[in-house]
């Protein structure tokens, strides 16, 4: 067995649980990246993970192993650079212990993360909120559970693994209520629940007559969703209502839509952008500049206070079509 193995288990085992306590999703994520950098290393190298060298795993072998991820595995920039984060934390972590390979972990450190293009995020109207918040069937257990989750997922804005993690304690629908969840990075962070959702999710506990250390949101075995499962019930109705709202037809519609969309009802309702990274738990406010950017009507008001002061702001407005005919003729 290599030096590679040992530090490998001990960043695992001591450095990211026991002194980043780092959560599940990161610990899982990271064991992924190297298990398929450690796949790929054995089909170049013809070596077994065990006996793979610092020497092995250099800059070339992990620039090919980046481009295997593209264009074989057919995965995205971001997924790409979430890979190269894994391997750069475990070879700063192997920078203090193997001095020898000193070059060879400073080459790999310094492969850099690829720059890829920001789409406009995608986000829900009210109207098509409604119109999802109206698909669930409500007569049956499943329905009235899953109308539960998406409106407290809409009002809210949780993400989907702090959505399936909460339990029946977490929700507050007494004097002040809120919601609690533990989000990323270990951080606890309450939000404010509207009406609306106290009385959906008051109806839902009552019904749900559960221990406090239960799951909000189980499945009929009583144990709490996953995130698959949240996405195939989401999709199931954005098809239903995208019978009765035709623009949801366009739109891919997942979890985390709908935290976009409880942040654009922010914004559109004049809130500053850092009480919105407040509520989305964001941990850099700069994060929040993204839903600037898709706000059309902001973008709007913008152009208005520019125009020249003879010109009456607003949008431009196509004549009607009997006057433009008259006009054409």
């Amino acid at each position: 067995m290599t030096a590679i193995a040992p530090t490998l288990q001990s960043f695992f085992t001591d450095h990211l649980r026991h002194q980043r306590h780092a959560s599940g999703h990161t610990v899982a994520a990271y064991r992924d990246s190297w298990k398929l950098l450690l796949g790929f290393a054995q089909q170049t190298t013809g070596k077994s993970p065990s006996q793979i060298l610092f020497a092995d795993l250099d800059a070339p072998l992990v620039g090919a192993f980046l481009d295997h991820l593209e264009h074989q595995r057919g995965n995205a920039a971001r997924t790409r650079n979430a890979r190269l984060a894994a391997i750069h934390s475990l070879f700063r972590y192997a920078a203090l212990r193997h001095p020898e390979d000193a070059a060879v972990i400073a080459r790999v450190l310094a492969v850099p993360p690829k720059r890829f293009s920001h789409n406009v995020i995608t986000y829900l109207t009210r109207e098509e909120i409604a119109a999802l918040l109206a698909a669930p069937n409500q007569t049956t257990w499943t329905g009235r559970r899953d109308h539960a989750m998406l409106a407290l997922a809409a009002q809210t804005g949780l993400r989907v693994s702090e959505l399936t993690g909460l339990t029946v304690a977490d929700v507050h629908p007494g004097a002040g209520p809120h919601v609690s969840c533990h989000g990323k990075g270990r951080k606890q962070r309450i939000t404010p629940l509207t009406p609306a959702t106290v009385g959906v999710l008051h109806a839902w506990l009552v019904e749900r007559a559960a221990s406090s250390a239960e799951p909000l949101f189980p499945t009929r075995r009583g144990t709490a969703l996953t995130r698959d499962a949240v996405e195939r019930r989401l999709a199931v109705y954005v098809s239903a209502a995208a019978a009765h709202c035709a623009s949801l037809a366009g739109k891919k519609v997942t979890p985390h839509v709908l935290r976009h969309s409880a942040a654009m009802n922010l914004l559109a309702a004049g809130v500053d952008t850092t009480v919105i990274a407040l509520w989305l738990g964001h941990e850099n406010v700069a994060t929040t500049q993204i839903y600037i950017h898709a706000d059309l009507a902001l973008k709007e008001q913008a152009l208005a206070r520019t125009a020249p002061g003879n010109v009456k702001p607003g949008r431009y407005q196509p004549p009607d079509q009997i006057l433009a005919f008259l006009e054409s003729l």
